[in-house]
């Protein structure tokens, strides 16, 4: 595997223990072993990938209690942020407690079903803002992107799009695609470049095309250790960064990718 530039970041990961609360509408129960196994095997992932500094994004799984997002993200250590999940009526307080635990945004979920809702991010978006939060969302760029999309500009947070905002690439170029791309050129999104084994295996032609909208605003995470994979196989994951660094080679650019961007996004120091 090619080696990544130093401080380099996986922007999204999730982290289980099962010591930890599930929530009743689970829809699946992840693999055994309590939080302190599983961070052993994320530091030696990150380890394998090459990545120092991390993003651990809170799963649907556990619901509203972000307590295993976040004891992970204290136990990882001052390299490390979360990606918590709210609901529409979370207060002030909650939301600066979030904060002082290392939270730097929350996740709106249009792909799994959430607890937060389109109109309540718009809602709570200035006291996130005000706190340093940005909003993460998972949606369907050909199901989403046209409707949201012209909502975005006028926002006063941050809007990162996960997997690529996970196109279908039977539909080829849609405009929900070309929305997403127009966001990014004008400096108004983000995307993640992860995840895209879920929707292609050959993902090289999306990751350049997103790169060139603007390489200031690309991120890149593993999505490990893959939940919820609705039938899809389980990925190599370094062969899936393989994939990734071969369709874009430039040293450069996986300088913005992997340390650049998300250091200014998440907060990270020099």
């Amino acid at each position: 595997m090619p080696q990544l530039p130093p401080n380099a970041t996986d922007a999204h990961v999730h982290l289980i223990g099962d010591d930890f609360p599930l929530s009743p509408r689970a829809v699946e129960t992840p693999p055994p072993g309590p939080l302190d196994d599983w961070l052993g095997r994320y530091r030696a992932h990150l380890g394998a990938m090459g990545c120092t500094r991390g993003v651990i994004v809170h799963s649907i799984l556990y619901g509203g209690d972000n307590s295993v997002t976040l004891e992970a993200t204290r136990r990882m250590g001052r390299d490390f942020r979360a990606v918590c999940l709210i609901t529409d009526d979370a207060t002030e307080a909650q939301i600066a407690e979030l904060a002082a635990q290392g939270c730097k945004a929350v996740r709106l979920n249009y792909v799994h079903g959430g607890l937060l809702s389109w109109g309540g991010m718009k809602a709570l978006a200035p006291m996130l803002a005000a706190h340093g939060l940005h909003v993460e969302m998972l949606a369907h760029s050909h199901r989403h992107l046209v409707e949201l999309a012209p909502q975005i500009p006028a926002l006063p947070v941050e809007i990162v799009f996960d997997h690529c905002a996970w196109p279908d690439p039977a539909l080829g170029l849609t405009d929900g695609q070309k929305a997403l791309e127009r966001l990014l050129g004008e400096g108004h999104a983000w995307t993640k470049l992860s995840a895209t084994y879920r929707f292609t295996d050959a993902p090289a032609a999306l990751v350049q095309r997103l790169a060139k909208a603007n390489p200031e605003r690309i991120l890149w995470g593993s999505d490990w250790p893959h939940l919820m994979l609705g039938g899809v196989p389980r990925p190599d994951t370094g062969a899936e960064l393989d994939k990734l660094l071969a369709a874009l080679p430039d040293p450069g650019l996986r300088q913005k990718l992997f340390v650049d961007n998300p250091a200014r996004l998440y907060g990270f120091g020099g």
